[in-house]
C-alpha cells in the first residue's frame, strides 16, 4: 500500500503502461491510506470510494483492450471542495452548503474526466477559501502531515495535506492570495498558481473573481507540469479565460537555468521573516548561482501596500459574490423566520462562519457610499502600481525568488485569536495575485525540527514553462525528503 502511494504520477503511469499495476490496485492503495490516516489529518470532507473503484475497473478494462490511455488515466486525485463535481457534494467547507451536490462539473473536472482521471473525494479547506491555516472549516481543522500539531496552511490545506500524506497522487486547489503556494510550502510539496486566465474558473465557487485561480499540487515539479497540461486552456464559459495556445509545460524541463537572471527583492527579507526561512531562501539563491544563473538584488517598494490592497479588493468581491447565499434558492435555510428579511439574516448568520462574516463586513464597508473612493478605488490604484513594479523588474530579470511565507508552519490555534497576524503571513504571496502573475512554490530547505521551508519563483505572465524549468533544475540537484508524522496513523493517537 505505502510503496504504491509514494510514487510519482510518471512512475505510476509507466507501471500502468507496462501492466505491472492496475488502476484498481492503485486506487485501493490510496483509499487504504485515507482510511489509515485521515482520521487524524482531516484532509477529506467526502470520499467517493465506490465510484472511484468502479471507474478504476472501467479504465483497466479499456487498457486491457489495447486502448492508448493518457498519462493521467487511472491516476487518483483529490479535489478541493470549492470546485463543482456533478452529483457529488461540494460544500466549500461551510454549513451554508452542507450537503449541496452541484448539477454540473467545473471545467477542470470535465477535462480530468476526459482523460479518465479518478476522483477520490473532495478536500477540506478554509470555509469559502477564506483563511491561511485550514482551521476555518465547518467540519474539522486539517492537520499538517509533517507535524500534526501544526497547521497545513490554507485555504487549500486539505489539498496539500492529502498529497504530502500520500492520500492522493495529486490534487487541485485554488489560489486567491497564496492558497495553493502557502500550504504547499508548509507541507513540503509543489504548488503552482498559474497566470490569471490560464485555467478556467467555471465551476469554481467564487471568493474574489479577479484574483481566484485553480492550480495543481503535486509531489514533484514534473508531475505539476503534467497536471497543468491537463487543466489549462481557453473556456468560452469563463469570460476571463485567455484564448491562447499554451503548449506543453513539460517541454524544456531539463534545459537548466544557466544564463537566467533571477531577482532577489530586498523587501522580502525584512523584519518578521524567520532566520531559518531567510537562510533557506539565500541558500537556494546560491544554489541557482552554482547552476549558472545570475542573482540580482532589486527593490519591490510597493510590497507593503499590496497586502492591505488585497484584503480590500478580495473582501469587496467576496461581499458581492456571497450575496447569492441567502437561504432561498439553495444552501442553508434557517427555520422559524417571520419575514423574508429575517430569513436572510438568520440563514446567513447560521450558515457562515466567523472569518467569512468578517470579510463580508469588511467588503461591504469598503463598497458603501462615502467609502468606495477612499478604500476600494484606492486599492485598485495600488493594484496598478504593484503590477507596474513587477513589469519593471521583469524588463531586466527572468524570474523573482522569494520566500513563500515569513515562517514555517506554526501550531494549530496559535494565531486564531489574532487575524491580523495571520493575514501578515500572506504578505509574500498576495502581490502575485494582485498582478495576475504565475508563481511556483517548492521545498528548498527544512527547519531544525524537520518542518518544510518553501521558496517561491515568480515569472512574467504565461511563463509557467520557465518556472517549471527552474524548479526542476533545483529539485534535481537539491532533493529534500520530509517524513510523515507517525501520529498520522489513526491507531496511534498520541496527539
Amino acid at each position: 500500500m505505502s510503496e504504491i502511494t509514494t510514487l510519482a504520477i510518471t512512475e505510476l503511469a509507466e507501471l500502468l503502461r507496462a501492466k505491472e499495476l492496475s488502476s484498481a490496485e492503485i486506487t485501493k492503495a490510496y483509499l487504504d491510506e485515507i482510511k489509515a490516516k485521515d482520521g487524524i489529518i482531516g484532509a477529506y470532507i467526502s470520499v467517493f470510494e465506490e465510484a472511484a473503484l468502479l471507474k478504476a475497473e472501467e479504465i483497466d478494462k479499456m487498457r486491457a483492450s489495447g486502448v492508448d490511455m493518457p498519462v493521467l488515466s487511472g491516476i487518483p486525485a483529490g479535489i478541493k471542495d470549492n470546485i463543482c463535481t456533478k452529483g457529488m457534494k461540494t460544500t466549500c467547507a461551510s454549513k451554508m452548503l452542507d450537503g449541496f451536490a452541484p448539477p454540473y462539473d467545473a471545467t477542470v473536472i470535465e477535462k480530468l474526466k476526459q482523460l479518465d482521471a479518478i476522483v477520490l473525494g473532495k478536500l477540506n479547506m478554509d470555509e469559502f477559501a477564506m483563511g491561511s491555516t485550514s482551521e476555518n472549516s465547518y467540519y474539522r481543522p486539517v492537520r499538517n502531515p509533517r507535524c500534526v500539531d501544526s497547521v497545513p496552511g490554507g485555504s487549500s490545506g486539505g489539498s496539500a495535506a492529502a498529497v504530502a500524506a500520500n492520500e492522493a497522487a495529486y490534487a487541485l486547489g485554488s489560489d486567491t492570495g497564496g492558497s495553493i503556494r502557502q500550504p504547499a510550502a508548509f507541507c513540503g510539496v509543489v504548488g503552482m498558481k498559474p497566470t490569471y486566465g490560464t485555467v478556467s474558473r467555471y465551476g469554481l465557487v467564487a471568493f474574489a473573481s479577479s484574483l481566484d485561480q485553480i492550480g495543481p499540487i503535486t509531489k514533484n515539479v514534473r508531475d505539476n507540469a503534467l497536471v497543468l497540461n491537463a487543466i489549462a486552456g481557453h473556456d468560452p464559459r469563463d469570460t476571463t479565460s485567455v484564448n491562447r495556445h499554451f503548449g506543453d509545460f513539460t517541454s524544456g524541463l531539463e534545459e537548466g537555468v544557466r544564463g537566467l537572471k533571477i531577482a532577489l527583492p530586498r523587501e522580502f527579507f525584512a523584519d518578521g521573516v524567520s532566520s531559518e526561512v531567510k537562510a533557506g531562501i539565500l541558500a537556494a539563491a546560491s544554489a541557482f548561482e552554482e547552476l549558472g544563473a545570475g542573482i540580482i538584488e532589486v527593490s519591490l517598494s510597493t510590497l507593503e501596500y499590496a497586502l492591505p490592497a488585497y484584503y480590500v479588493i478580495s473582501s469587496a468581491e467576496a461581499s458581492s459574490n456571497l450575496a447569492r447565499f441567502d437561504g432561498i434558492r439553495y444552501g442553508h435555510r434557517a427555520v422559524n423566520s417571520d419575514s423574508i428579511e429575517e430569513l436572510y439574516i438568520n440563514s446567513r448568520s447560521e450558515g457562515f462562519g466567523s472569518e467569512v462574516k468578517r470579510r463580508i463586513m469588511l467588503g461591504t464597508f469598503a463598497l458603501s457610499a462615502g467609502y468606495y473612493d477612499a478604500y476600494y478605488k484606492k486599492a485598485l490604484q495600488v493594484r496598478t502600481l504593484v503590477a507596474g513594479e513587477f513589469n519593471a523588474i521583469f524588463e531586466k530579470c527572468d524570474l523573482i525568488l522569494s520566500p513563500v511565507a515569513p515562517t514555517p508552519a506554526y501550531k494549530i490555534g496559535e494565531k486564531v485569536s489574532d487575524p491580523l497576524e495571520m493575514y501578515m503571513g500572506d504578505a509574500f504571496t498576495v502581490p502575485v495575485n494582485i498582478a495576475g502573475l504565475p508563481a511556483l512554490s517548492l521545498p528548498c530547505a527544512k527547519t531544525t525540527e524537520g518542518l518544510p521551508i518553501g521558496m517561491q519563483l515568480i515569472a512574467k505572465p504565461f511563463d509557467e514553462a520557465l518556472l517549471y524549468r527552474a524548479g526542476y533544475a533545483f529539485e534535481q540537484t537539491h532533493p529534500i525528503r520530509f517524513d510523515i508524522d507517525r501520529r498520522c496513523v489513526s491507531h496511534d493517537r498520541g496527539i
